[in-house]
């Protein structure tokens, strides 16, 4: 028996330890796309508004009031 490490051999711990280390990588790289995914939700929203009180389907006090509230759940969220 050459090279026996508990039967699995240099071959098994070499993959074992890959594929643990990918799914470690892939659970990271999960959580932090999800989060960048948060914060540019608030940036896009914040854009349609902006377009439409550009193009004049909403007026200056409700562009004022409903930017006011995407900054203040947006604080609240922090």
């Amino acid at each position: 028996m050459w090279c026996d490490w508990n039967t699995m051999g240099f071959f098994g711990w070499t993959m074992m330890v890959l594929v643990w280390g990918a799914v470690i990588f892939a659970l990271v790289w999960g959580i932090r796309t999800a989060r960048d995914t948060d914060k540019s939700s608030d940036a896009d929203a914040v854009r349609v508004l902006e377009r439409r009180y550009a193009l004049g389907e909403i007026d200056r006090d409700e562009f004022e009031e409903r930017r006011r509230l995407l900054d203040d759940s947006h604080k609240s969220s922090r």
